[in-house]
């Protein structure tokens, strides 16, 4: 009578992931969560787990769980970009120099382990590529003429829903048509097109290359408007709009929320957009557009250095290179450093820089183009 009641201890527990074996468990709950190169080294490990990390679902997987910037590239004008690693031990990329691509390149954006790079010859055309994998595309030649030096953003946010990796390429370039003004072309690619906006910048700015950022369907540049300035335009409404700001800095994303980091007067600042409608309030309006999420004193830490001078020219964006995630990355003299916002810490990076020297943040994906 009792054998009907008694559970069967095998059927019970077969499926409980406590009792599965240790390889098992770092096969499905950890490899996904590791960068790339740790990846590619763990493929000799046996072949089960070579086979696991070569499929396309593994590769859509860890893009979409591994998100930390774990390098840099970066890139002087006329010279190979050149890559540093955070952790040269789990993170790099084979080919630091980009040769894999057709012709020479600049660097242009990042986003998420994809590069934008733009072709030295003929039409300069432009590239998507992964560094990781060495896999590219190169994109349609635009409608309108972009000049020499556009100010792009590239726009990738992994999705479990779509196993096809899709971007966006938002460019601001000089209008042909009107003067001091800006138009806005933008590259989708599920449609694998171009299409130029209706919308129209007159706001006699300048942007900034090298500076532009993505935040939840809105892209901001740093621009040249009398002591500077943020532009933004919505993706959704293709609408565009000066954010008047006394903020200057980096560009950056930190928490889902715009920041403007700058590094001069002996400390390291972090401001963030709190509000971006202040320029619709009325006049002695007491709601503030920043909110100071950091201020890191530096003159107690001799052995950093001094802070350079704050210059806002179309290359040097001041001492801040790199302020997204938790990640900041500054100059010192002629040395770069980083700051750890979670773990307070701060780094060195073995770099020889100089001030036209221009700086992407890298995230060691597997995502494929």
């Amino acid at each position: 009578m009792d054998q009907g009641r008694r559970p069967n201890k095998f059927i019970a527990n077969r499926n409980n992931k406590i009792y599965m074996d240790l390889k098992d468990i770092i096969r499905e709950h950890a490899l996904p969560f590791l960068p790339a190169k740790s990846l590619f080294r763990f493929k000799g490990v046996c072949r089960d787990w070579k086979l696991q990390i070569s499929t396309p679902f593994f590769a859509h997987n860890q893009s979409n769980n591994f998100h930390r910037v774990t390098g840099f590239f970066c890139q002087s004008p006329s010279k190979p970009p050149s890559f540093i690693s955070l952790d040269p031990n789990s993170c790099g990329i084979p080919d630091p120099s980009l040769q894999f691509l057709p012709e020479p390149v600049d660097i242009r954006t990042s986003s998420n382990g994809l590069l934008c790079c733009q072709g030295r010859t003929g039409e300069q055309p432009y590239y998507i590529c992964n560094p990781a994998t060495k896999q590219w595309k190169k994109l349609p030649k635009p409608t309108a003429n972009h000049g020499s030096n556009p100010a792009l953003v590239l726009i990738f946010e992994p999705s479990l829903l779509n196993f096809i990796a899709e971007y966006k390429l938002i460019c601001a370039f000089p209008s042909a048509d009107f003067d001091n003004a800006y138009e806005f072309e933008i590259y989708s690619s599920s449609e694998g097109s171009w299409q130029i906006s209706r919308e129209i910048f007159f706001g006699g700015a300048m942007f900034m290359p090298c500076s532009g950022v993505h935040v939840n369907g809105i892209v901001y540049w740093l621009s040249k408007m009398g002591g500077g300035g943020i532009v933004f335009f919505d993706l959704t409404m293709e609408r565009t709009q000066r954010l008047y700001s006394s903020q200057n800095g980096c560009l950056g994303v930190m928490d889902g929320k715009l920041t403007v980091t700058s590094a001069y007067g002996q400390a390291l600042t972090v401001n963030v957009l709190s509000n971006s409608y202040t320029n619709t309030m009325g006049m002695n309006s007491r709601v503030k557009a920043w909110d100071r999420k950091l201020h890191v004193n530096l003159s107690d830490r001799s052995e950093l250095g001094a802070l350079p001078s704050y210059t806002h020219s179309a290359h040097d964006q001041g001492a801040v290179l790199f302020a997204s995630g938790d990640v900041i990355v500054f100059r010192c003299d002629r040395a770069l450093h980083t700051y750890d916002m979670k773990t307070k810490e701060f780094g060195r990076l073995s770099c020889e820089i100089d001030h036209e020297m221009r700086f992407f943040g890298y995230v060691n994906s597997l995502v494929e183009i």
